[in-house]
This record gives structure tokens, C-alpha cells and sequence, in this order.
């Protein structure tokens, strides 16, 4: 392992990152690079969990409120998820990377089960682990899913990759005069109610000592300098100092 600043990490993925130029699922490009990132970042001695969202393919909050029953479109998000994950297990092994999908869903003809003391050994030995199908309950985002899986596999550092270079004091496209904080306290995220993640994902990491980086996915090499030790984006941790790139 050469000079890496978190040997183990939890990287979450929105669903609509693998959109790319794409209106509706997967853009190959998209994923390929996103895989040949990790790939970089596992032959420097890394270990790394991957959580993605099904957001690119489907969404149950957003048809729970056009009428469908809630729970019934939640499963289904899960299942979007598990597609996902899939089509990232594959691009890895493109790169020769082994890999493996655990789903919190039991669908065993497709992946393994999400056992934590598997999933676990998986990582020691260098497999890229990619947990499918958020918690396996309904009314839990897959924010909240990679805030407990960090935390469940003893992750150094929880990465979210977003297609915005941190976290800023209100919408930096609404408001240019928005400040990029360089790090923030988990506290304050709540108090201002800042779009980090969902609030039980924030008060999960804070009460659990897990830090946060939130990075751009779109900056090349970001994901091996921030495992290097690079202060790339935003970092939320239980620090409570607040410095804003001004």
C-alpha cells in the first residue's frame, strides 16, 4: 500500500451519475470511467465499498406521490438499484477487477446476500464491494443505506460523489454568491439544513464518528486524491469549525 490517507472507503453514487448524456438509464462511458476510477484507486491498496441509487432508472418517492403505494414503489427503487449495481460489477470486471454485488434484497440467482462479516472479507481480500438495494426497507434513502453500510464495515471515510464540487451555504445555481464550505460540522449541516444528505444519513455518521467528503464525481482523479489525502470538495465531520473557500 503506497501513502494512502484512508485504506478503507465507502463510495456512494447517485443513480443519475451514471446517466452522462443519457435521458433515461446507463451512458457505458459514464460507468466505464467511474470503474477504471476505483479500479485506480484499489491498486493502490484501497479497500471499497460502493453504494449506488436507482434514481436514473426509478424513483419510488416520486410515484408514491402520483398515487402509487409508497412501500410498493420503494422495493421497486430497490430493485432500480440492483440493475445498477450489476452493470458496475461488470464494468469492473472489464478492468480484471474482482468484484461483488450484495443485496440487502434476497435474490440469490442474481448476488450474494448482504452478510456483514462476508462482505467484510470480501474487502480484506481486495474485492470491490457493491451494496445493492439501500437497507432493504422501505422509507430509507440510499443515502441512509451508505451511512450504515460505512459504518457497519468500520469505513475510514464516506465519500459522496455529486455532480458539485462540495457543499455550499444555499443552491449555487439559484445563488452565485453561495460560499463552498471546505469543511463544516455535521451540526451545522442540520441546523442549516443544508442538502448534504438526508438528516438520519448526517446523524448517522455524527453519532457514529464517520467523516463525510462530498466531491465531484466529473473531476478526474478526484477519488484517488482524496484517498491520498488531497482536501478536495467538502469535508463534514464532527469538527465543528467552519472555513469557507472565499
Amino acid at each position: 500500500m503506497t501513502d494512502l490517507a484512508h485504506k478503507r472507503i465507502l463510495l456512494k453514487l447517485s443513480g443519475e451519475a451514471l446517466l452522462g448524456s443519457e435521458d433515461y438509464g446507463i451512458d457505458a462511458a459514464v460507468l466505464r470511467r467511474i470503474a477504471s476510477e476505483i479500479r485506480d484507486v484499489v491498486e493502490l491498496g484501497a479497500e471499497i465499498g460502493v453504494v449506488i441509487g436507482g434514481g436514473n432508472i426509478f424513483r419510488g418517492a416520486g410515484l408514491a406521490r402520483s398515487g402509487m403505494d409508497r412501500v410498493t414503489g420503494d422495493h421497486m427503487g430497490m430493485l432500480a438499484t440492483v440493475i445498477n449495481a450489476l452493470a458496475m460489477q461488470d464494468a469492473l470486471e472489464q478492468f480484471e477487477m474482482h468484484a461483488r454485488v450484495m443485496s440487502a434484497l434476497r435474490i440469490n440467482e442474481v448476488c450474494e446476500d448482504y452478510i456483514r462479516r462476508r462482505a467484510i472479507r470480501h474487502l480484506e481480500k481486495g474485492r470491490v464491494t457493491i451494496f445493492a438495494a439501500g437497507t432493504g426497507n422501505p422509507f430509507f434513502t440510499t443515502d441512509t443505506a451508505a451511512a450504515l453500510r460505512a459504518i457497519e464495515i468500520g469505513a475510514d471515510i464516506l465519500l459522496k460523489a455529486t455532480k458539485v464540487d462540495g457543499v455550499y451555504s444555499a443552491d449555487p445555481e439559484r445563488v452565485p454568491s453561495a460560499k463552498q464550505f471546505s469543511s463544516i460540522g455535521y451540526d451545522q449541516v442540520l441546523t442549516d439544513k443544508l442538502m448534504v444528505m438526508d438528516a438520519t444519513a448526517v446523524v448517522m455518521c455524527r453519532d457514529n464518528d464517520v467523516p463525510l467528503r462530498v466531491f465531484n464525481l466529473s473531476d478526474k482523479g478526484a477519488l484517488e486524491r482524496i484517498a491520498r489525502g488531497e482536501s478536495i470538495g467538502t469535508l463534514v465531520s464532527n469538527d465543528d469549525r467552519v472555513v469557507t473557500n472565499d
